[in-house]
């Protein structure tokens, strides 16, 4: 039984377009496009019609950058990949690349399959995944040749958390120099952890344990510094490189260096650094403890540098790094030691409103919108056109979003699996009304009809941009 669907009356938005068109989507995929009112549109027929009227047709956001159900300092990410999928869903994301962890001692492979597991018949939209590699040896770079050709092609290490995830220069190059042959993409986490460490057992033996030293310590000249490194041993190995989470004035200004020169380097940012701050960090009490995460926050002036950047393409992604620990035993682990508060974030279900209310706000267009929530990176990471547009042949993943609905952010209403909302009591215009996941309606005019089991894995392409 073929099913039908007719999307009537809308603004189609796109990373490319903007036109008023009716959208027919057959068996789970977009079959045509048709201005509202031609006769061509008026001879769509099917079962179910979505009036669209006063509305924006957006493509489905693809968040290049969750962690759920991650481990970290003794704990997990309170979102599973059932609680985190469907609020990524009702914020009108229908994509998330998340993050296997192979673990020092341990294979790749293992790993992989450790977050096939995890993910696997919980998801509500669909999933692909990126490799963390901790450990760089003969048998990872091996294995890393093996996954690209199996759709998992990109890899990320960190310069930060040594004892942890850290790779020093020598494995980082080793790295690169494999991507650079089999066609992956080396994402990185560029802060100095080996100095970092310094400053924080300096700041801890000085007494200053509050969580506004956690911004303190993680200096953005040592996100810069571990940046500018990152680019230079990508450039001596000859490949290309995706920066994670850039936060800072300093490192935005080391990537468009990169750029000018004509290097494949590209950065993403996130919501938490273009709306907070280290304002946030310093809240009275242990309040500050919710906004730690790493890359900090920094202060405001920073958030000027990543506007203009992402207006300029020098930056290109808006991820959300979403990695939520509950305010209530989880970030209270750090209580008296900065230090030991797990870092992370909540932010999936955000993304795609706070960054509409950047457009109202003047700081991006409709359409850059769009490609830098869902078209850069479904072409970032191998998933274009099949994810991040709308257009035939398209997967039917598509939001009706209600451009003139006012809302209030508030963990009372949010639906993710955390007891806090970092961006509690803001006022945004702007908000989801209906999302499609291939087809299927996952949240109708605000009511949640999606299931768990629907979301399914999606093997990637190598990165779109260096074909």
């Amino acid at each position: 039984m073929s099913s039908r669907t007719v999307i009537r009356g809308g603004l189609v938005v796109t990373a490319s377009d903007e036109l008023h068109a009716d959208v027919l989507i057959e068996d789970g995929r977009v079959a045509a496009l048709a201005a509202t009112g031609t006769p061509a549109a008026e001879a769509f027929t099917a079962e179910r019609v979505i009036d669209a009227s006063g509305k924006y047709v957006i493509p489905g956001g693809v968040d290049g950058h969750t962690h759920m159900e991650m481990p970290f300092g003794g704990t997990y990410a309170a979102d599973t990949f059932e609680t985190g999928t469907r609020a990524a869903a009702w914020g009108g994301t229908t994509t998330i690349v998340d993050f296997a962890i192979q673990s020092v001692g341990h294979s790749l492979r293992s790993g992989l399959d450790a977050w096939h597991a995890k993910a696997e018949g919980n998801c509500a939209i669909d999933y692909a995944f990126h490799m963390i590699v901790s450990d760089v040896n003969e048998k990872t770079l091996k294995e890393m040749d093996l996954l690209v050709e199996e759709g998992v092609t990109s890899f990320k290490q960190f310069m930060a958390y040594p004892g942890v995830f850290y790779s020093d220069d020598g494995q980082i190059l080793r790295a690169m120099q494999r991507a650079a042959e089999n066609g992956g993409l080396i994402m990185m986490h560029a802060e100095n952890g080996i100095a970092i460490d310094v400053l924080v057992e300096q700041a801890l033996a000085r007494g200053e344990t509050d969580p506004r030293f956690h911004g303190e310590v993680r200096k953005a000249l040592l996100e810069a510094e571990a940046t500018h490194r990152a680019i230079r041993l990508a450039q001596v190995a000859g490949a290309p490189l995706y920066v994670v989470h850039v936060s800072a004035t300093e490192a935005v200004a080391e990537l468009t260096r990169a750029r000018d020169e004509g290097l494949p380097v590209f950065g993403e940012t996130c919501p938490q650094y273009l709306f907070l701050s280290t304002d946030n960090l310093a809240e009275p009490g242990f309040e500050g403890a919710k906004y730690v995460c790493s890359t900090p926050l920094r202060p405001r002036e920073h958030q000027a540098s990543l506007w203009r950047g992402l207006r300029t393409n020098d930056l290109q992604v808006v991820s959300t790094d979403h990695c939520p620990f509950c305010f209530s035993g989880q970030k209270e682990l750090g209580r008296g030691d900065f230090s030991k508060i797990p870092n992370g974030m909540p932010g999936v279900e955000n993304r795609m409103d706070l960054l509409h209310q950047a457009v109202v706000d003047g700081h991006i267009s409709r359409r850059r919108w769009i490609e830098i929530a869902c078209a850069t990176p479904a072409r970032m990471f191998g998933l274009y056109p099949k994810k991040g547009t709308i257009a035939p042949g398209a997967d039917a993943d598509i939001v009706v979003y209600d451009p003139h609905a006012e809302q209030v952010i508030s963990a009372e209403t949010h639906h993710m699996n955390v007891d806090y909302s970092a961006y509690e009591g803001r006022r945004i215009t702007g908000r989801v009304e209906t999302v499609l996941s291939r087809g299927e309606p996952v949240v109708t005019e605000r009511e949640y009809t999606g299931r768990t089991g629907h979301g399914v894995y999606t093997p990637r392409a190598t990165c779109q941009y260096l074909n």
